[in-house]
């Protein structure tokens, strides 16, 4: 049998694995051209992982089991929405990845073709290894004998799974920018993040809610690739999808919140400012004004050569100006 390996030019592997599995057990590690010999028998099927994969290596793969055009275009370009195509006894999955590196989030694509003795995922982006998955599968020989569409629903529910953590993370941060907000430690880079979070929690829920229509597809769809006895199994991936939808709801409504409340803080503190600017300033005036009187310097005025007059203008602005802030400090703006 052959080692099924295949080289990018950096050296990195774009086919993964290609095992045969028979009534659920791992057999054999095979080459691209053996697959069709290994699904003959009705107990066999393949799986086979690839890594953004060449367009010959991807034809091959194409001409082995015989895939759609279309479907197999998509693969190779990826940027694709999540979606589930049927193509007569098959299926084509999209299915966006997530990773966070570094404290970034990053993003991917998974593509997965079944059909009746094979399985085909196609890896783009940043996405976790699937090699736990599939370590995962064989340790339940019992249920991986299902073939196919056991597969699936493990992938679909491996990569879902892999948006949990995600998400908590990011619904910790928003509680320590909520936090931040009610104790009025806002500043610019803070502001940002709260942009930044709500757009991966929008690239999150265009990733997350169509799984939800994937689902109910793979449970109703009259399609002889899913058992009937496997679409509890998709349901309980739609309960999951569900829930993270919800979750990223939540998440978002709390952000808008912090921003609002920022907003309105910010609105309040300004218009405190305001009342103390204002109650200062009126309590300028009234000096201002006597003492713009009195520096006109017309020969005829009251009291101009009073000697008492400088004193007594002085305590008029001394106590008007108390006055005022009296009446300011009793309405609380100053």
């Amino acid at each position: 049998m052959g080692n099924g390996r295949e080289l990018l030019d950096g050296g990195e592997q774009m086919v993964i694995d290609c095992a045969g599995y028979e009534q659920g057990r791992r057999i054999s590690t095979l080459a691209i051209s053996e697959v069709q010999d290994w699904i003959t028998h009705p107990d066999r099927f393949v799986w086979i992982g690839l890594h953004e994969p060449s367009d010959g290596l991807l034809r091959e793969v194409q001409q082995q089991f015989g895939l759609h055009d279309l479907a197999v275009e998509d693969a190779l370009k990826a940027h694709q929405r999540p979606k589930l195509e049927f193509f007569g006894d098959s299926l084509f999955l999209v299915m966006h990845t997530v990773q966070r590196r570094q404290g970034k989030v990053e993003f991917g694509e998974t593509h997965v073709f079944a059909g009746r003795g094979y399985v085909v995922t196609v890896r783009h982006g940043a996405s976790s290894s699937y090699k736990e998955l599939r370590m995962r599968c064989e340790r339940v020989p019992t249920l991986l004998a299902k073939g196919s569409d056991f597969v699936v629903y493990s992938l679909m529910d491996f990569i879902v799974d892999n948006y949990l953590p995600i998400i908590a993370e990011l619904e910790a941060e928003a509680e320590v920018i909520e936090e931040g907000v009610l104790g009025s430690r806002v500043d610019r880079q803070m502001i940002q993040r709260v942009y930044e979070l709500r757009r991966h929690l929008w690239k999150l829920r265009s990733m997350v809610s169509p799984v939800l229509e994937i689902c109910n597809r793979l449970v109703r769809f009259d399609s002889s690739l899913i058992d009937e006895d496997m679409r509890p199994y998709f349901r309980d991936v739609h309960d999951h999808a569900l829930r993270l939808d919800e979750s990223i709801d939540g998440l978002r409504e709390l952000l808008g919140s912090a921003l609002e409340a920022n907003l309105l803080m910010a609105s309040v503190q300004q218009n405190e400012v305001m009342k103390k600017l204002a109650g200062y300033a009126a309590m300028l005036a009234v000096p201002t004004a006597i003492a713009g009187v009195y520096g006109m310097n017309f020969d005829h005025m009251p009291e101009l050569h009073w000697k008492l007059g400088y004193g007594f203008a002085l305590l008029l602005m001394a106590s008007a100006s108390g006055y005022l802030f009296y009446r300011f400090r009793k309405a609380g703006w100053l």
